[in-house]
């Protein structure tokens, strides 16, 4: 009897725990997404081990979250940073070891020109253009430089860039990658942060 009362205490102590933890998420987690990024986590360490970037394990987590909650072969859509179409790596390991060697290079060039983390984020949705592009106004990443940014990248190529020709579309006019993604990838790492054993990206030192 007593082991019985034992268990459901435990059980009602942990269902208290998980409904408290889901309520301080910033917004709603399918739990069918944090397995998928619990199950990316070892290749994600042992990637950035390598490069001596461990300590963004986090950071790159919620950048698998906010490309692809982690769905499909190409959970960190880096496809296209091989030259290749959208969608066309067939491997999600492939993906992830692409995806981080785009992020460290992203990294690299932020570190040399100067630029705040953010902006490194926000490359890797606009390309290494951006780092170069915020280092020549002020070092530091804002929504309206990424705004900017885009709209410079959309007049070189007004056919290309066109939000799919949905005026609706929040981007719009400023249709060359999303000028909100490193706030959006920073909220889905405190996520990952808050669900997940991974290193806080607060305590970062930059």
């Amino acid at each position: 009897m007593i082991c019985v009362f034992v268990m459901v205490s435990f059980f009602l102590i942990l269902l208290f725990s998980n409904n408290e933890l889901l309520k301080s998420l910033p917004f709603d987690v399918k739990p069918i997404v944090l397995e998928r990024l619990t199950d990316y986590k070892p290749l994600v360490e042992d990637e950035l081990d390598e490069k001596g970037l461990t300590k963004y394990t986090s950071l790159v987590l919620g950048m698998i979250y906010q490309e692809s909650k982690g769905r499909g072969n190409d959970p960190m859509q880096s496809s296209e940073s091989l030259g290749l179409k959208r969608n066309e790596i067939k491997n999600p390991q492939t993906s992830i070891k692409q995806g981080i060697k785009q992020f460290t290079l992203m990294y690299q060039a932020g570190k040399k020109k100067g630029v705040d983390l953010d902006t490194i984020i926000q490359s890797y949705n606009m390309g290494v253009g951006y780092i170069d592009f915020v280092a020549e106004h002020g070092g530091s990443h804002t929504e309206e430089l990424a705004k900017q940014y885009s709209e410079q990248q959309v007049k070189k190529n007004p056919k290309l860039y066109t939000c799919g020709g949905n005026k609706d579309n929040f981007r719009y006019p400023y249709c060359y990658g999303d000028y909100t993604y490193a706030e959006k990838v920073k909220a889905k790492t405190k996520t990952v942060e808050q669900s997940l054993n991974v290193t806080t990206l607060e305590t970062l030192e930059e």
